[in-house]
């Protein structure tokens, strides 16, 4: 009977670690809703992405619609992005443990991280139908960082995951008016994490509070990786000669991430965990989810230009997660974590005026959605809904080379907090949070 009270104690801990990875690789440093990114393009950036599948001149239109490369003009075109995300969050209440006393420690301080986004983009023109590209771009990412005494620790202390798609496409322009196009990815997504792992509130119980919470705390980490493939498919239709219409469809790419799960723990606790916590390695499903773009810009005269997009991303396939160890002694103590997110939308409306022949003035706002849900948000994901405002500027420096820079702060409303972990320690509150991004980019065209 001690035997069975001590493996119904253990489960619900075991199950934490599996819980924590599943929540670390949705938290929200990326400045999109969940954890995708739109930092691709610094020309887009301007004007907050309006236009990214059909404004013209911008080679990353690559990684956001295919069958606009073959409208870049005869010269190759080799461009590099790069975005810098300033992301701050903290956390603003309490929390209590198994007890029904408060956990130690602060607030976490700010969990955000400041982080560049790089991105590269090259296109080559065949002949009057056909064009070819290859990108390297980052579609999904994050990192969060809290302090490992804040009364956050048993939830996350650092957290990061990033994907890195290297893409081919290739475009045909059926008509004068009409281009189709398409990419195949290959994309790598790796995550890590590590927490404050709570043993004295595990084995309160089996110890008859011989350990009692938060007074024997050790340490977990896990990190993983794996390469998935996928494709865009997209069209640009320009039905007048001032619009353009780009739409643009990217495919949901599955991935198994194998890695290690590693732990320490007190000295005084292991020989009674019954060979639980020990090093090994796991696996878990992870998918980034399909969306699409619909993409519209009109030129009205040689100086002003406006667009707006509709994205629409399918986060309502991550309804849950669950890792599996290499032990299959570890089999009875985890379960899924469940996430039910929501599919989202992003609206943006944005455009250009160009002062002269080399200077370009940029200006957009969006509204970005959140997937997460009240019923299952935690402080690894305390997203919300996002308000977008973007400047930017472009100088053409020749008929060869030209430089752009973009600016966007992010409002984001307040993430609310009352979630209980898998070791009964319960936080209530909010997390606020903002961004700013800022973004330069060289294009050369040979």
């Amino acid at each position: 009977m001690q035997h069975k009270t001590h493996r119904t104690w253990l489960a619900p801990a075991l199950a934490a670690l599996p819980l924590a990875l599943a929540a670390a690789l949705v938290a929200q440093d990326a400045q999109a809703s969940g954890f995708q990114l739109r930092e691709n393009s610094v020309q887009g950036l301007g004007r907050a992405y309006a236009g990214g599948a059909s404004a013209p001149g911008d080679c990353s239109v690559l990684a956001n619609n295919a069958a606009a490369i073959g409208d870049l003009g005869d010269a190759d075109c080799a461009q590099l992005d790069l975005n810098v995300i300033n992301f701050k969050t903290e956390f603003s209440g309490s929390g209590t443990y198994l007890l029904g006393q408060p956990i130690s420690g602060d607030n976490g301080g700010n969990g955000g991280v400041t982080k560049p986004v790089p991105s590269m983009y090259f296109t080559h023109k065949v002949n009057d139908a056909w064009a070819i590209g290859a990108t390297i771009n980052a579609p999904f990412g994050f990192e969060t960082s809290y302090g490992d005494r804040s009364m956050l620790r048993y939830e996350a202390v650092e957290s990061k995951l990033q994907s890195i798609d290297l893409a081919f496409a290739a475009s045909f322009r059926i008509s004068d008016r009409f281009s189709i196009g398409g990419s195949l990815i290959a994309q790598r997504t790796s995550a890590e994490l590590n927490q404050v792992i709570d043993f004295g509130t595990i084995l309160f119980a089996p110890t008859d509070a011989a350990l009692i919470p938060q007074g024997a705390d050790g340490f977990g980490g896990l990190k993983g990786d794996d390469w998935g493939y996928g494709f865009t498919l997209g069209m640009l239709w320009k039905p007048t000669d001032s619009d353009r219409i780009g739409l643009n469809y990217h495919w949901q790419i599955d991935h198994t991430l194998e890695g290690d799960a590693k732990f320490e723990v007190p000295s005084n606790v292991l020989p009674l965990l019954g060979g639980a916590f020990l090093n090994q390695g796991g696996q878990a499903d992870f998918d980034t989810p399909w969306f699409v773009t619909a993409s519209w810009w009109h030129t009205f005269d040689d100086r002003l230009s406006i667009g707006a997009d509709v994205n629409y991303t399918h986060w309502s396939s991550f309804k849950d997660l669950l890792i599996r160890y290499a032990d299959p002694a570890m089999a009875p103590f985890t379960r899924a974590q469940d996430f039910n997110w929501e599919d989202t939308w992003m609206f943006s409306f944005g455009g250009d005026y160009r002062l002269d022949d080399r200077w370009t003035l940029r200006a957009g706002v969006a509204y970005d959605q959140t997937p997460t849900v009240d019923s299952t948000r935690t402080p690894r994901v305390p997203d919300g809904d996002r308000t977008w405002l973007s400047i930017g500027v472009g100088y053409q420096w020749s008929d060869t080379l030209r430089f752009d820079a973009g600016f966007v702060h992010l409002w984001v409303d307040d993430g609310e907090v009352d979630h209980t972990t898998s070791t009964f320690n319960h936080l209530v509150g909010s997390f606020e949070s903002s961004g700013n991004i800022l973004g330069i980019s060289g294009q050369y065209r040979f």
